[in-house]
């Protein structure tokens, strides 16, 4: 009987039931909650959600919860839980922390504390009283919310939107995790048409055409649990080896983006080569002003500039009236498109259809959809 862990897909803002529907659709019941979704599984379904989740930040192993009022019952608790499960006599083991309304406020005594417990914990086990910490890295997190600590251990990594095909960026990156989001949330299905007008270096785009292709977000990269001690590395080689063999770059169509920006054309054209779908997505040179679309339905998905800046705020505003009208002139199609501006519906002119609110790094921004068809009136 495999043994099963409590585990957490972190997530941004706005994307926890996004998240929490990822996991379900991959057979693993979870429960969205502030900062990411909670499941039960075991190694490998943690290797699985680490390799097919296109919205999370990170997959956590909570290692324990327990009310932590004074810096002694932090130590007692802390040094309960079994570390030498995961951690090795040599290896490496950082503590990160956070608190936020907990008796516990300092953060570094908290940090410091939590390594002390731990390292009281593993002389016990191992009969040593120093640690080399030359060997793989398990990094432990330490959080006080409400006078409860939680413990857990990091089995990403670097964090899931690192995907391995970004090596380029160009001047307003969109995050992948964020991406993958957008097109799950725009109106934008298998079989239609799909356009970026102003793609940039691709990264929505390429997201999709993943989707499309069945390719696992972490297809090409490794995560931290491969290194953690007893989880079964064959398994996790034959995991990976089926999601190898369901990418189907054949499968991608109808996907394409433009942009006036012939640089950021060339990191499109780069990054999809690293995805490995050269092909799969057209990206070409041109003004998003003059976007004309011969087919007669699809969807307009794009990452607009936001004119943070007072000396760019007019320009984009103008190009949100432009937007405005490349859907006014495709009255079959859909337009959905993030943005931090708040007068994007005026400068748009209309009102969107579907709103739904995310950040973007720091920017609080709204996704807005538009030219959704009308529900028809039951009689």
């Amino acid at each position: 009987m495999q043994k099963h862990f409590e585990w957490i897909a972190t997530a941004a803002f706005g994307l926890e039931g996004v998240v929490a529907r990822e996991l379900e659709r991959l057979g693993i019941s979870a429960r969205a909650e502030n900062g990411g979704a909670r499941f039960m599984g075991t190694f490998e379904d943690a290797f699985r959600a680490n390799l097919w989740l296109r919205c999370a930040d990170r997959v956590l192993l909570v290692m324990g919860r327990f009310e932590a009022r004074s810096f002694e019952e932090l130590f007692e608790g802390v040094r309960a839980l079994p570390w030498e499960d995961f951690i090795g006599v040599n290896s490496r083991f950082p503590v990160s922390g956070k608190c936020a309304r907990s008796q516990l406020m300092s953060v570094r005594d908290c940090q410091s504390i939590t390594k002390k417990a731990i390292v009281e914990r593993l002389k016990e086990k191992y009969c040593v009283s120093w640690f080399e910490e030359t060997e793989e890295t398990v990094a432990i997190d330490v959080a006080l919310h409400g006078d409860i600590a939680q413990l857990t251990l990091d089995a990403s990594g670097t964090a899931l939107n690192r995907r391995g095909y970004r090596t380029w960026n160009g001047e307003a990156p969109l995050r992948e995790t964020l991406a993958a989001a957008l097109v799950s949330l725009s109106p934008w299905r298998t079989g239609m048409t799909l356009h970026d007008p102003m793609c940039g270096t691709g990264t929505l785009m390429i997201e999709a055409a993943m989707r499309m292709a069945n390719r696992a977000p972490g297809l090409t990269r490794e995560f931290a649990l491969e290194s953690w001690r007893g989880v079964p590395a064959d398994a996790f080689t034959a995991i990976r080896e089926e999601a190898r063999a369901a990418f189907d770059p054949s499968l991608v169509q109808g996907i394409s983006g433009s942009d006036i920006d012939p640089e950021a054309i060339e990191l499109a054209r780069r990054h999809l080569h690293q995805a490995g779908m050269d092909g799969c997505v057209t990206f070409s040179v041109a003004d998003a002003r003059e976007c004309s679309r011969s087919e007669e339905r699809g969807v307009f998905l794009c990452n607009p500039p936001y004119g943070e800046r007072l000396s760019d705020r007019k320009e984009c505003e103008t190009l949100y009236q432009q937007m405005g009208q490349l859907l006014r002139r495709h009255p079959g199609w859909t337009l959905s498109a993030i943005t931090s501006h708040p007068g994007f519906e005026r400068c748009f002119g209309r009102r969107a259809d579907r709103k739904r609110r995310f950040y973007n790094g720091r920017l609080e921004c709204e996704f807005m959809t538009f030219g959704l068809p009308k529900p028809t009136k039951k009689r």
